[in-house]
């Protein structure tokens, strides 16, 4: 596959397989995002209230339009974390209600939810998924059994953090909708890394991060919320968007996208990483990437004495992939293997598992992953 290596500011003496954590920004869309905050810098005030709006606009228009919603249901946030708190501190809990998820979520959600279902009495039911799968059905089998009349919402991940799964999102949201059940999909790996058509999906919400695999700076994710639900959103922060002297059409907006002084530049980004994409092909680079994930998930696995979690298939897998690391220290062998052979890889804390994770994007190639391989066959 093309290597576009050079088209980002990655220091040359990296092996950069952790695209999927904080992402990287391509030379050109930092140049751009540098030019906006520089004018920011020569009329602040103009910028604040009148150009930048216009460009935050804009920029909400471009994502609404890729991601297939209404750009008046989208709100920019700062991360997917920030947004799973706007909603879960706003969702009506009481004691015996149950939120259904499943024990392969991203920790900070997981901590998120027990705060709130903690405070409320609730029950946060981190339904059991036993690996390895075998299909998408096996997986949905053992997902529905947490299932209960007193489930209120389901919260689930598009892209899995620690195990790299894509989960099957589309069947859950439809059997849900059908038992008027609310579902909120924890996307921060999935904008520019799988198709995405909100309109099609119909979950009640959905946040994804734009600053992981479609490269804008960090600081750029959006909370997209049903109109139907849109309204039952407090703001986390009160400010001037409650009671608004010179309300919009959307109290979703008001509320939630300015809320204070802040350097929102990162949001403005979406055309510039848009065009990016559609200037190199990106869906050959997303393709290339997937074969040269699955290509090598095999000897992973055999290397470190593991077997696959999931079928090897575009089904369950993307631009990641994860494979079970036996070891009682995962920081300290992710910080030996970035000090002893400058490989910047994650091994991620999954309950009492642990599992060593690659991304692969179009700077990656077949190399990175044999430098990855021969430390390890060392190390393990």
């Amino acid at each position: 596959m093309t290597n576009l290596r050079s088209k980002f500011l990655l220091r040359p003496d990296i092996t950069f397989l952790n695209f999927g954590s904080f992402g990287a920004v391509p030379k050109e869309i930092q140049e751009r995002y540098h030019q906006f905050q520089n004018e920011f810098e020569e009329d602040p005030v103009d910028f604040f209230v009148n150009r930048g709006l216009e460009y935050l606009h804009e920029s909400r228009k471009a994502l609404a339009k890729y991601i297939h919603c209404d750009d008046l249901d989208l709100v920019f946030v700062s991360n997917p974390s920030y947004a799973v708190n706007m909603v879960a501190k706003s969702f009506p809990l009481i004691p015996g209600d149950e939120i259904l998820t499943t024990n392969i979520e991203y920790g900070a959600c997981d901590r998120t939810w027990d705060y709130y279902c903690r405070n409320s009495g609730a029950i946060y039911r981190r339904q059991p998924i036993s690996f390895p799968l075998t299909n998408k059905e096996d997986f949905l089998e053992q997902f529905w059994k947490g299932l209960n009349d007193r489930t209120k919402l389901i919260f689930i991940s598009h892209i899995t953090s620690a195990t790299a799964l894509i989960l099957p999102v589309q069947e859950i949201c439809d059997r849900a909708n059908e038992l008027g059940i609310p579902v909120f999909i924890d996307g921060a790996h999935a904008p520019g890394h799988v198709d995405l058509d909100l309109s099609k999906l119909n979950s009640t919400y959905y946040t994804g991060a734009c600053h992981k695999w479609m490269m804008t700076p960090r600081g750029c994710s959006f909370l997209y919320t049903k109109k139907s639900a849109q309204n039952d959103l407090d703001p986390l922060i009160i400010s001037w968007g409650y009671k608004s002297l010179f309300p919009s059409n959307s109290q979703y907006q008001d509320y939630h996208q300015m809320n204070g002084t802040r350097d929102f530049t990162p949001f403005l980004m979406i055309p510039s990483a848009l065009q990016f994409m559609k200037t190199y092909s990106w869906e050959d680079v997303k393709n290339d990437s997937k074969r040269l994930v699955l290509d090598n998930a095999l000897r992973l696995n055999h290397i470190l004495d593991s077997q696959p979690i999931a079928p090897l298939s575009g089904e369950f897998t993307g631009q990641m992939y994860a494979a079970e690391l036996k070891t009682s220290a995962p920081e300290k062998f992710q910080k030996m293997l970035y000090d002893k052979y400058k490989i910047q890889i994650p091994v991620i804390r999954q309950d009492d598992k642990n599992y060593l994770r690659y991304s692969i994007q179009g700077m990656n190639k077949q190399e990175d992953l044999d430098k990855l391989f021969e430390a390890l066959e060392i190390e393990v």
